[in-house]
């Protein structure tokens, strides 16, 4: 085979490379948006008035809409931190209405390394546990020696005892409950280090679920204070 050839049958080689590459970038963005089209039509039938109000950060999808009269706010969130043994999609239900709480409750259950769906490896200090919340539980808050009704919020945990709930999120400006959606598929990501999670989706049952979760725990909070005072 002649130099020429060879240089001609090597470029061939190249271009067919960058090429499929190509189809395949093109085939991955179109899939995207596709699920993106699923799963926003799935919380548009909890929450009618959903916008998808995401910033461009990589991995974080956000929609706002109104649920029962209630500001409300989801989120997926890819957590691909180094530290993990597998990637792993989680999803935030947020009701951003006032609380009447003193500070930041954040109860995260099984804490191990930091994650970038919350803040609770930052916040300075640990709260004395009620033994009516979760064993696996550890709280922490934002301000020293503030108290919380934790007899009332350990009524309100329903969802935490199937194992897929991570962190229960309370300050004065909402309530926050995150939940394991999916782990990535371990044998893609061990060969290909690409997060992929199968056929996992947004299902409007859960996010009502939730959504009806935290409601119930912050009306019960601000009941309680009301009567209280």
């Amino acid at each position: 085979m002649s130099e020429v050839t060879s240089a001609l049958l090597a470029g061939a080689i190249v271009l067919a490379l960058v090429l499929h590459l190509a189809w395949l970038a093109r085939a991955s963005r179109n899939k995207a948006s596709v699920a993106l089209a699923v799963e926003q039509a799935n919380i548009r039938t909890v929450i009618a008035d959903a916008a998808n109000v995401s910033d461009g950060t990589a991995g974080v999808i956000t929609w706002e809409g109104s649920w029962n009269g209630w500001r409300v706010q989801i989120r997926t969130i890819v957590d691909t931190l180094a530290t993990r043994k597998l990637p792993a999609r989680w999803l935030s239900v947020s009701i951003t209405e006032k609380v009447a709480v003193p500070g930041t409750f954040d109860m995260m259950m099984r804490p191990g390394s930091p994650t970038t769906f919350s803040n609770f490896h930052h916040l300075d200090h640990s709260l004395p546990k009620s033994s009516a919340l979760p064993a696996e539980a550890v709280v922490r808050t934002d301000r020293k020696g503030v108290r919380f009704p934790q007899e009332i919020i350990a009524d309100h945990l329903g969802v935490f005892c199937e194992g897929r709930a991570k962190e229960l999120l309370i300050t004065p400006n909402g309530v926050r409950i995150v939940w394991l959606l999916a782990e990535a598929e371990r044998a893609r990501y061990g060969v290909f280090r690409q997060a992929e999670f199968g056929d996992a989706t947004l299902d409007p049952a859960l996010i009502e679920r939730l959504l009806e979760s935290a409601s119930t725990l912050r009306d019960a909070i601000n009941r309680n204070e009301r009567q209280a005072a």
